[in-house]
C-alpha cells in the first residue's frame, strides 16, 4: 500500500551548493586532482571534466510504503518507508509475526538498509531468516545460547551463499547493514550488523539499544587495520562509511582471515533481553532515522503519538515526516512493534493534540496578518521561521515544532485561500 502526502519539501540553496561542491572535491581527490584551484585555473587542454551523478534529487520523494499486521499472542506492528532525497530506494524489509509450527508463537522482524545499489538488500529480505531457520540452533526450548548461535550462523551462511551468487550473477558489488528481532515467548534478540539500529521502550524509557559498527570505533578499526585496510575520514579506505554488512565483498579479500577477520565482518552481534510486562515498542529503524533522531527523543515521540493515534501506520508516517523536517537526506525505513504493555489512546492526549493545533492555527493566522500589514508577502518560508522563533507549549517530546510541520502547512493554505478576495497575494 502506497500513500502520499500534500506538500513538498525543497532542499535548501546552500545544502544543495554543499552537496555538489563535496562531490566534485571527492571526486577530484580520489581522481588524483586538485579540488578548489586558484581562480583563473583551467584544466589542460582536451581535458574534460566527468559528470557524476548526483546521489540526491532535486525534490524528495515523498510516497511511502506502509504495512501493518499483528500477531496472535498480541503484538501489533506496521512498517513505514519512504526515498526521499535519494536517487534510488535501496531499503528493503522484512516482517514474520508468526513464524508458524512448533515456532507458532515467534516473530521475526528486520530492516535492511543497502548500499551502492540495492540488490543485496533485497536478497538478503528474502533469504536471512531461512539460513537461520535451517542451522537448527532455533526450538521451543528457547535456548538463548543456541539461539545466539543460529543468528550468527544464519548470517554468515547467507553471505556466503551470498558471494557464490554475486559472482555468478556478476553483481559483486554493493552491501547492506541489517538490524532484527527475534521474538520469543521469554526473550528479544537483537541482531545488528552495521549502523541500522533496535531500540526497546520500557515503561517509557528507552530500556535497550543496539550499538552501531563504524569504523572509527576502536575494536573495528583495529579488525580492519589488521586486514590490510585504513580509516579515513572516518570510513574504510576512505570510502565504506560501515565497517560490519553482508555483501561488499571487495573488503573481504585478506587472505588467510576468517570471514569474521576480514576489513568489513558480516557477523552480527547478538544481544538477548529477557521479555517484561513493562515492555511498550520496540523500534527497527536504518541510519535515514538515527542521524537525525536520539534514541530518547524517538522513544518519547512515539510514546507520545501512541495516545493519540490508533493507525500504528500513521505513527510511522509521522516518524519519517518528522526525520525528512529535520534534515534526513537518506532513505528511511521504520518498522514498530507494540506490545500488549503499550501506551494506549488518550482522551487526554486527544484533547491536548486538538488543543495544539488550534494554537497552532491562530499563530500562523497571526503571522499572516503581521506579514500582510507590513507589506511583505508571506511566503510559507518567512511563516515557518517566524512560528520556530516563537515559543509553543504543548509540542510533542520528541518532536518540536518540525512534527507538527503538515499541520501548519495545512494553516497557512487556509490563510491565503482566506486573503485571495481581498488582493492580498
Amino acid at each position: 500500500m502506497r500513500t502520499s502526502r500534500k506538500g513538498n519539501v525543497e532542499m535548501p540553496a546552500f545544502m544543495r551548493h554543499l552537496v555538489k561542491e563535496t562531490e566534485k572535491r571527492v571526486s577530484s581527490f580520489f581522481k588524483g586532482g586538485r579540488a578548489g584551484a586558484a581562480e583563473g585555473e583551467h584544466p589542460g587542454e582536451g581535458e574534460r571534466e566527468e559528470v557524476i551523478p548526483s546521489p540526491y534529487l532535486d525534490r524528495p520523494v515523498m510516497d511511502k510504503l506502509t504495512e501493518e499486521g499483528c500477531a496472535h499472542w498480541g503484538l501489533t506492528y506496521a512498517l513505514g518507508s519512504m526515498q526521499g532525497w535519494r536517487a534510488n530506494m535501496e531499503d528493503f524489509h522484512n516482517c514474520v509475526p508468526q513464524l508458524g509450527g512448533e515456532l507458532a508463537d515467534w516473530s521475526f522482524f528486520a530492516v535492511f538498509d543497502g548500499h551502492a545499489g540495492s540488490t543485496v538488500a533485497q536478497y538478503c529480505s528474502q533469504h536471512l531468516l531461512g539460513q537461520i531457520l535451517a542451522t537448527g540452533g532455533i526450538g521451543p526450548e528457547d535456548d538463548p545460547e543456541r539461539v545466539k548461535g543460529a543468528i550468527i550462523d544464519g548470517f554468515l551462511h547467507t553471505d556466503k551463499h551470498l558471494h557464490s551468487v554475486a559472482r555468478r550473477e556478476g553483481w559483486e558489488r554493493g552491501g547492506t547493514t541489517v538490524v532484527a528481532a527475534l521474538i520469543s515467548p521469554y526473550y528479544i534478540y537483537f541482531a545488528n550488523c552495521g549502523d541500522s539500529r533496535a531500540m526497546l521502550c520500557r515503561s517509557g524509557q528507552v530500556c535497550f539499544s543496539t550499538e552501531d559498527h563504524k569504523p572509527y570505533c576502536p575494536l573495528e578499526k583495529e579488525r580492519i587495520e589488521s586486514a590490510g585496510g585504513i580509516v579515513s575520514i572516518q570510513r574504510i579506505n576512505g570510502s565504506l562509511a560501515v565497517s560490519r554488512a553482508l555483501g561488499d565483498f571487495s573488503y573481504k579479500g585478506a587472505e588467510n582471515r576468517m570471514p569474521t577477520e576480514q576489513m568489513v565482518s558480516p557477523e552480527p552481534e547478538v544481544c538477548v533481553v529477557e521479555r517484561s510486562p513493562s515492555d511498550e515498542f520496540l523500534v527497527l529503524a536504518c541510519d535515514g532515522v538515527w542521524d537525525i533522531i536520539s534514541n530518547e527523543e524517538l522513544c518519547a515521540f512515539i510514546h507520545n503519538r501512541l495516545s493519540v493515534c490508533t493507525d500504528l501506520r500513521d505513527v510511522c508516517t509521522q516518524v519519517i515526516d518528522l526525520c525528512l523536517y529535520k534534515g534526513s537526506l537518506d532513505n528511511i525505513s521504520i518498522i514498530l512493534l507494540c506490545f500488549p504493555g503499550a501506551p494506549q489512546l488518550s482522551a487526554e492526549a486527544l484533547h491536548q493534540e486538538a488543543e495544539l493545533e488550534d494554537l497552532l492555527e491562530s499563530k500562523v493566522a497571526e503571522i499572516y496578518s503581521e506579514l500582510c500589514a507590513r507589506g511583505e508577502e508571506p511566503d510559507l518560508l518567512s511563516v515557518l521561521t517566524l512560528l520556530a522563533s516563537t515559543v509553543i507549549p504543548g509540542l510533542p517530546p520528541g518532536g518540536g515544532i518540525q512534527s507538527k510541520r503538515n499541520c501548519i502547512i495545512s494553516a497557512y493554505y487556509q490563510q491565503r485561500e482566506h486573503y485571495k478576495p481581498n488582493g492580498m497575494m
